[in-house]
């Protein structure tokens, strides 16, 4: 079975918006995250597992609000013993190590929407929808939010340059982009 993007039909390549007489760290950098292997891992209440010696593919759960990762495995905590685990590997035999009777583990790689924003105004982009004050958050941070009444994640990759990854249920996932990329006609955007 294969998988087909949540943005297939929208997403398209090209200049959109202000961009003229701009070097191309002014314009916005739009891209669609795909195929991608998404899992959320739950601990149960009544679980007594110790978290710290616990790893998929050598990273560490993450702590509060924070972000771990390597160049092929991230981890977002979601919340209190929740967390979404991101690989561009096959991780199916690494997630053994939660067993289901201190664990709940899902699939979630086809129920998510995943936009990556990328440039210097891309915390101005966020700031035109969400209540959040992003200017406090940094690279490997992550928080919970919503951009125009959709609620979404937010995974802030790096600082120089400024990439953000934003994260909403499938289902809302053209009413997303086309609040992002409304968004940043006013700075001018590419979609890659």
């Amino acid at each position: 079975m294969s998988s087909i993007s949540s943005l297939k039909n929208i997403h398209k390549l090209g200049l959109f918006g202000d961009c003229i007489n701009k070097n191309e760290n002014q314009i916005i950098k739009i891209k669609e995250i795909k195929n991608i292997n998404l899992f959320q891992v739950v601990k149960y209440k009544n679980s007594k597992v110790n978290l710290s010696n616990l790893e998929i593919d050598g990273v560490k759960l993450s702590e509060s609000l924070k972000t771990s990762n390597n160049s092929s495995t991230r981890i977002i905590w979601m919340g209190p013993n929740n967390w979404y685990i991101f690989s561009i590997k096959d991780i199916t035999e690494d997630l053994k190590i939660f067993k289901d009777t201190d664990f709940a583990i899902t699939d979630l790689s086809q129920s998510r929407s995943i936009i990556e924003l990328q440039g210097d105004m891309a915390y101005e982009v966020l700031k035109k929808g969400s209540p959040l004050d992003i200017n406090k958050l940094k690279p490997g941070d992550c928080a919970n939010t919503v951009y125009n009444g959709i609620t979404i994640t937010l995974d802030f990759i790096s600082k120089d340059p400024n990439i953000i990854r934003i994260f909403g249920l499938r289902s809302f996932g053209e009413s997303l982009y086309h609040s992002i990329t409304d968004s940043s006609l006013e700075f001018g955007y590419k979609s890659v």
